[in-house]
């Protein structure tokens, strides 16, 4: 039903979100597009590095962090007049810091029992409980210090800082420049400074390609480029400003193109520097597509249900599977194909365990602790909200369903 309301007409009245949370909130292809972004990852990760991008897989999971984050902001803002930063710190810990902390323990107790070939050293630990590992690698290098595999919490950390400043940014925004059109050219000019910041490490002070790579001042735009789709033309909050067969038959293959541009072109300082730049802007049409038709072409493989399920198991299946991948490398003989597909079974089977048995737990209680939130905060906001033509505890509730979160990465 909800896909095909949105394949029919790409704008949500305040009456629309309502029905849609009546139905379950949820947004068409998001599930399907995490699943072939965690398998980018895996499948460069496996080692076909040289032939996949799985750096690709990163780049899509921060856009649409960005997107989906900036998406529930709004949607709040506007149907409750405020956003709970209480609630929103709340609603991402409890998303995000169980599987993790729950991966990160057991990889690193396999490696102090000597099961994965490694050491650990209490700063190289502590910087990824605490969301450091991205710049950790950049002073210290990839290796050292940590249990295999979990060096890739360099991504989550990229993650966690945006989560950290962006509600507040965002609460900004609204306050002081309340036209979307003007956040939306706001947010373009950051991402404009970082691409010139970048431009600046590169061409001027030379710096490494793990400088631009990992560092969250080089890398928040491929988050803020979603965080644009969300405030400005966001096809489930906005009416579509071009028909359906223009961004079919002109803006999906002009972003395609970008795409394999930025696949292509091997200049190590093109690729530092203007790639993530590229391939935002190229995401804009994808992701507009992939959402408001998901019944065309090849987006219907996006809604199929097992890659959907995939998708529902991305984060899990992006915090376990190096180390599983390391570990099947390391205690077997078997030709690469037969590992990774051993691999790839047993993470599944791992991914499965952590969503049923840590992740749901936890999003019953995310939801829990909203409808308390929203109820009060429903109370509180009533007189400001009577123009919006829903209520509050519908737009709260809306924002805890979460449409599930985003694994960054690789």
């Amino acid at each position: 039903m909800l896909a095909h309301m949105l394949g029919k007409r790409l704008w949500w009245s305040p009456q629309r979100v309502a029905v849609a949370k009546a139905e379950g909130f949820n947004i068409p292809s998001l599930d399907g597009i995490r699943a072939a972004s965690v398998m980018l990852v895996f499948l460069a990760h496996a080692g076909l590095n040289e032939r996949v991008p799985g750096n690709f897989g990163v780049t899509v999971f921060f856009f649409l962090s960005g997107y989906l984050i900036t998406t529930l902001l709004r949607m709040e803002f506007e149907k409750a007049g405020r956003v709970s930063l209480k609630a929103f710190y709340l609603r991402r810990a409890l998303r995000i810091l169980p599987p993790m902390y729950l991966v990160l323990g057991l990889a690193s107790a396999l490696t102090l029992m000597g099961a994965l070939e490694g050491s650990l050293q209490l700063d190289a630990v502590l910087a990824q409980a605490f969301h450091l590992t991205n710049y950790y690698v950049i002073y210290a290098g990839w290796w050292d210090g940590r249990a295999p595999g979990t060096w890739i919490y360099w991504s989550l950390a990229v993650e966690e800082h945006f989560y950290l400043v962006f509600p507040l940014f965002y609460i900004g925004l609204r306050r002081f420049v309340p036209e979307r059109r003007r956040q939306m050219l706001i947010l373009f000019g950051l991402c404009a400074a970082v691409l010139a910041w970048r431009c600046a490490l590169v061409f001027l002070l030379h710096a490494w390609k793990e400088r631009t790579y990992l560092g969250t001042d080089t890398r928040m735009d491929s988050i803020l480029f979603g965080c644009i789709l969300a405030v400005w033309g966001n096809p489930v909050l906005d009416r579509v400003r071009a028909p359906g067969r223009w961004w079919a038959g002109l803006w999906l293959p002009l972003g395609i193109a970008g795409l394999l541009a930025s696949f292509l072109i091997r200049d190590p300082r093109f690729q530092e520097t203007f790639r993530y730049t590229l391939q935002g802007l190229a995401l804009f049409p994808v992701f507009v597509m992939a959402i408001s038709y998901p019944d065309r072409s090849l987006f219907r493989v996006l809604n199929i249900r097992w890659v959907k399920f995939i998708g529902v198991l991305s984060y899990s299946l992006y915090l376990v599977h190096p180390t599983v991948l390391f570990g099947v490398a390391e205690w077997t003989t078997w030709h690469p194909l037969v590992g990774g597909a051993v691999a790839l079974a047993l993470c599944v089977l791992i991914s499965t365990a952590i969503y049923y048995l840590v992740e749901k737990p936890c999003a019953r209680l995310r939801k829990r602790l909203s409808r308390v939130d929203g109820a009060a905060r429903g109370r509180q906001a009533e007189p400001r909200v009577s123009t919006t033509g829903a209520t509050p505890a519908v737009a709260v509730s809306a924002v805890s369903a979460d449409a599930g979160s985003v694994p960054a990465r690789t």
